[in-house]
């Protein structure tokens, strides 16, 4: 597999010009799939401008001035992704990873307080030792629960400092959703319907927010009971 990657040939997630330059920063194998997620480097380069060429991304990075999900990260092919939370103490500013409604990656303020939790949906489930429950989040993570009462595609309310579980959204009718994938991918709304197909193909979501429409469950990603817990991106008229 190549470790270089041009820009025409980038994911379509990424919010990058195309053809002022041949070559962009490739992620490393990491929390998110390299057409969903942005390296560390391109983040501090082009999203924030907090440096202007890779030489000093990388100097600003090994000094352990930018954090992702709280902790110090010094790759600059780290991989962020959906839900992270970007963090420059320096400057005190605060960032939270999520889809704009023509399907971007983008980087949306926010305070610092809400800068100490992260949300995170339940992608499986698995018995562990001692008769524990070990959720799969979506991010690559693990969380250990003692009691079974939360569901594959549950999203998690979960504190970066101590790891405990603040608060849930169930993945059930009523529920605020994001969608993260297909054509309505950025849209936010409402779990209308489920419906569960008994075959190796994905449920079905019936959703209501300015349209109804239909999609896969994947695509659905809990953020909030009756209204959204996390600041939503700007939408900026073209």
């Amino acid at each position: 597999m190549s470790k270089h990657l041009k820009r025409l040939n980038a994911p379509r997630t990424l919010n990058i010009h195309r053809k002022e330059k041949m070559w962009t920063i490739k992620s490393s194998p990491g929390p998110h799939p390299l057409e969903k997620s942005i390296p560390l480097g391109l983040i501090a380069r082009d999203y924030l401008n907090l440096v202007d060429t890779l030489s000093e991304t990388k100097i600003v990075l090994s000094n352990g001035e930018i954090l992702v999900d709280n902790v110090i990260r010094k790759n600059h092919k780290f991989s962020c992704g959906f839900m992270d939370i970007i963090s420059v103490p320096k400057i005190k500013k605060d960032f939270r990873i999520l889809f704009n409604n023509r399907g971007k990656l983008t980087l949306v303020p926010i305070d610092s307080k809400d800068a100490s939790w992260k949300l995170y949906r339940i992608e499986n489930k698995t018995i562990v030792k001692g008769k524990n429950i070990q959720l799969n989040l979506h991010d690559g993570r693990n969380q250990i629960v003692k009691k079974d009462e939360y569901k594959t595609g549950d999203v998690l309310k979960i504190s970066l400092k101590d790891k405990k579980i603040d608060e849930s959204y169930k993945f059930e009718k009523g529920t605020v959703s994001m969608i993260i994938g297909g054509s309505h991918i950025g849209e936010i709304a409402n779990i209308e319907d489920i419906e569960i197909i008994p075959s190796s193909k994905p449920n079905l979501v019936k959703m209501k927010g300015k349209t109804n429409f239909l999609t896969i469950q994947d695509y659905v990603f809990p953020i909030g009971k009756a209204k959204p817990v996390i600041e939503l991106p700007e939408v900026k008229m073209q």
